[in-house]
């Protein structure tokens, strides 16, 4: 049997992973006593962890919201995770969440070992978010509403104005919170309906948790993001672009690393996006200043040139004082 403090951790961490443990199938995974257990309890208790405790032979145990935020217990897993996703909220276009989350980042960062500084690192090299700003903001109180409402299975209630302008009252079983584009929105099932929808959240007014749990339905396709892509039409880009420069990765990354996927090849650097226009391409190309060669589509090369004519035309104007 693992000592007190060990043991401990883990139950800690078994709290915080699942909404409602059984006591004798959470004593069963410590591998002590029904006795010992609520000892432990009790010691999360003093440490100020709110537990909350259901009597009978159906009582269990389930870490409650408190006064103040303890210190959570994270494997390397989800600490990679929360500091990723604190990069990508960073740069998204939640309103007002921008600064927290780099604050926040900063205090997971100063306690972040180097081997999962460096993996978080990696990741963010890599990766972009779906999202562009300039699109309508959403609330961060609505946003982690609905997530938390998502994970404890629980039907939601709220208003919602559709795009003719039409206001309804909905009941839904939320499932996933999706970004897209310029926008978030949530995929439920919904109850009026009797079907599944997917919801803007910038259109969503005053949604609130009803406390009815419910069993998930099968979605009807392969994931929620699928799902809301196919409800609002998005077609998949119609270009597949790629180009090499004549400019080490570094140079290439820090300009437009995050509108593409970098990769080396010897002495250039591989540039590679998927776009709806030619312009996106053009855009980095000018922001480069290399030589680059084009690699497909073969139509770039005449719209780079387009766009340098253009440029070339391009006058000064005298301002009359």
């Amino acid at each position: 049997m693992a000592n007190t403090s060990s043991r401990t951790l883990r139950l800690l961490s078994l709290l915080q992973t699942h909404r409602y443990w059984p006591g004798g199938e959470l004593a069963d995974r410590l591998e002590v006593s029904v006795r010992t257990l609520r000892r432990d309890i009790e010691r999360l208790r003093d440490l100020g962890y709110p537990v909350n405790a259901t009597r009978g032979v159906d009582g269990g145990y389930q870490l409650a919201a408190g006064a103040a935020l303890p210190p959570l217990v994270l494997d390397d897993e989800e600490a990679v995770a929360i500091a990723v996703g604190l990069q990508t909220a960073a740069q998204g276009g939640i309103a007002g969440i921008a600064e927290t989350s780099v604050r926040a980042l900063g205090k997971v960062a100063a306690v972040m070992p180097p081997r999962l500084r460096k993996r978080v690192e990696a990741l963010g090299a890599v990766t972009q978010p779906a999202g562009l700003p300039g699109g309508p903001s959403v609330d961060p109180r609505i946003l982690t509403g609905l997530a938390e409402a998502c994970r404890a299975e629980e039907r939601i209630e709220f208003d919602y104005t559709a795009a003719d302008g039409a206001a309804t009252q909905r009941l839904a079983e939320p499932l996933r919170l999706v970004p897209l584009g310029r926008r978030w929105y949530l995929v439920a099932y919904d109850l009026h309906r009797h079907d599944w929808r997917s919801f803007r959240l910038d259109r969503m007014d005053a949604p609130s948790r009803t406390g009815v749990r419910f069993r998930p339905r099968e979605l009807p396709a392969a994931d929620a993001a699928a799902y809301v892509r196919r409800a609002v039409g998005q077609r998949t880009p119609g270009y597949a672009i790629e180009f090499h420069v004549d400019a080490p990765e570094d140079r290439v990354r820090a300009a437009i690393g995050r509108y593409a996927r970098i990769e080396p090849d010897g002495a250039t650097t591989v540039v590679r996006m998927d776009a709806d226009s030619l312009d996106w391409a053009a855009m980095a190309i000018a922001v480069l200043g290399a030589e680059v060669t084009v690699v497909r589509p073969p139509e770039l090369v005449d719209h780079v040139a387009g766009w340098a004519d253009t440029l070339g035309r391009v006058r000064s104007v005298r301002r009359l004082e």
